[in-house]
């Protein structure tokens, strides 16, 4: 009786081990189609931007999406058979929404640099800009970087001109404040909040322009070089290259020159790192 109660307990010993082996090869075989499920070009894509960096996203009287990035990226939709839907989302939000899967891809005047490489994947650059310091119209203390010891910086949280008013914040003893929108950066400067902004160069003379027209104008040089890319989840290599390829296509049909000129109101450089020879 004791023998075969022995024998028993080790037939349910040995299901028991078969049982959860079997289970733990459907768990694998469930996580690899998952991961295969992620590097796919799905149906209809999320496109996600932050909508207060005109020209190159911002919203019109109408409520709708404008800007080249949206322009750019319905042509690369189209060039490449795609769908897409677009969403606005906080710029410090972006890549954070790559790594969880909410969106497939961010397109808002990203600029591609090491620390954010680590986290999403960067297609071909598809514009060449730049970090340049503005200032009140009538502030004529501050034109260079070592002006801005004591001085308060606003800047849009997350961007590469938050970074630098930090790294002016450690070497001058600048104070730095940070917004969510652009659009707050420069209200608080013309207000009187803050001292100088340190943004993109293309969207500050567009703020000029339009909105703060012989209230705000730039100072010094450039304070460095940058370039957009469009981002995806890491290493979707097939998503990047549908995209890398759509907007070789639109370099080399003209369509990306014409939008271009449509927002910039002049030709893009002639060559940009991964354009047509």
């Amino acid at each position: 009786m004791k023998k075969l109660l022995k024998l028993s307990l080790a037939a349910l010993t040995v299901l028991a081990l078969m049982i959860a082996v079997v289970g733990c090869g459907g768990e694998k075989t469930a996580a690899t189609d998952s991961e295969q499920g992620q590097n796919e070009v799905k149906e209809k894509l999320i496109v996600a931007f932050e909508p207060t960096f005109a020209p190159f996203e911002s919203t019109d009287e109408n409520g709708e999406f404008v800007g080249f990035d949206i322009d750019l990226i319905k042509a690369i939709a189209e060039e490449q058979g795609i769908e897409i839907e677009l969403k606005s989302l906080g710029f410090d939000g972006l890549i954070p929404a790559l790594q969880t899967g909410q969106i497939d891809i961010a397109i808002s005047g990203m600029t591609i640099k090491p620390e954010r490489e680590e986290k999403v994947s960067f297609s071909l650059p598809y514009y060449e800009a730049g970090l340049i310091m503005a200032v009140r119209s009538d502030n004529n203390e501050i034109t260079k970087p070592e002006d801005l010891a004591g001085k308060t910086i606003a800047v849009q949280i997350g961007t590469t001109g938050a970074d630098k008013a930090n790294e002016f914040k450690e070497k001058y003893g600048a104070k730095v404040k940070t917004y969510n929108t652009t659009d707050l950066v420069f209200m608080e400067l013309i207000n009187g909040g803050a001292d100088a902004v340190i943004n993109d160069i293309p969207v500050t003379k567009h703020y000029i322009a339009e909105k703060g027209k012989d209230k705000v104008k730039l100072v010094g040089d450039l304070l460095q070089g940058e370039y957009y890319g469009i981002a995806v989840a890491k290493n979707n290599t097939e998503l990047l290259e549908t995209i890398n390829d759509g907007l070789l296509k639109l370099k080399e049909n003209g369509k990306f020159a014409e939008l271009y000129k449509k927002w910039f109101g002049y030709e893009p450089p002639e060559y940009l790192p991964g354009s047509p020879s």
